[in-house]
């Protein structure tokens, strides 16, 4: 269990690092190739202050988008108990609970660190789960919370939108430059407009095809690591593996589904097709249940 604990987090930190090293050599390309790197530390500062809007506020706008609604013990004591016995075991401060008014079972967590966690279940999910199968869910929850994985994925879509304007702005200014008369152009002017549309076209790939790779992988790494979390937390691995049985066997889309908060549910929300399956912020739950079943063997 403590093994996969640490080969999710570092494989999380090389496709991290990776997508860095690229974003880092593509603003190199472009300041070398036009003589004027301030362009691209513009588009690159701009995403920066972006990512901390999301970074300070992604909490909020997760709860606005899935329509929850916050609780206090009287409103529902199972959840509220399970969640505040997860906190003070892992001496955590207690997150605020949210219920969801849903019948699809699901389960999420944001807030950009313990100090500011927000926790939330759908009513179909306290309707199938026993308190065993609860607790091993908002202990996962509680795992992302833990693992700091907010972080790590407002991280990731900042390094992803960088890239993206980057690309368009490359494409734009090639464009643009095609427009100027012809004649007065010289060899650099051609070479520069050659660099700028070679810029364009690899960020536009890296951003629309790679990038969702690349943030679906970061994701399903922090899934199979807030799953072996929950496993060390409980020590009770059987608890979240028959929950995720649960959620496999009656999973649904939810009724207020979001695909840019799709990576913060312990499952799928949304119902992939074929394609968008290799898109998919989450890993194949009969994967996470192998997962779990071997650590059973640790306890």
């Amino acid at each position: 269990m403590y093994s996969a604990i640490a080969a999710n987090k570092r494989n999380t930190f090389i496709i991290v690092g990776f997508f860095v090293a690229i974003l880092g050599g593509l603003s190199y390309w472009w300041g070398q190739a036009s003589g004027n790197g301030s362009s691209a530390a513009l588009i690159i500062g701009f995403i920066l202050v972006y990512t901390l809007i999301q970074y300070f506020f992604a909490g909020n706008f997760a709860v606005a988008a899935s329509g929850a609604i916050e609780i206090q013990k009287s409103d529902n004591p199972r959840l509220w108990r399970t969640v505040e016995n997860l906190a003070i075991a892992q001496g955590m401060p207690m997150p605020k609970v949210y219920i969801i008014s849903d019948e699809a079972p699901n389960a999420f967590a944001t807030g950009r660190d313990p100090q500011h966690a927000i926790v939330a279940a759908t009513s179909g999910l306290l309707a199938i789960m026993d308190d065993k199968e609860l607790e091993g869910v908002m202990a996962h929850e509680m795992g992302h919370v833990k693992n700091y994985d907010i972080r790590v994925s407002t991280i990731v879509f900042g390094l992803v939108s960088a890239v993206g304007l980057l690309a368009d702005f490359a494409i734009r200014m090639a464009f643009w430059s095609n427009m100027g008369n012809n004649r007065n152009r010289n060899n650099n002017d051609q070479g520069l407009g050659l660099v700028l549309v070679l810029v364009g076209v690899v960020g536009s790939i890296i951003a629309w095809f790679i990038g969702p790779l690349v943030t679906a992988a970061v994701s399903r790494q922090r899934e199979y690591l807030a799953d072996a979390t929950s496993a060390e937390i409980t020590r009770y691995p059987e608890g979240l593996e028959s929950a995720l049985a649960k959620l496999g066997q009656y999973g649904r889309p939810m009724r207020r589904a979001s695909k840019s908060m799709a990576h913060m549910y312990i499952a799928d929300p949304i119902k992939p097709g074929l394609i968008e399956r290799a898109f998919s912020t989450h890993p194949p739950i009969p994967d996470r249940i192998a997962r779990l079943k071997k650590m059973s063997s640790t306890f």
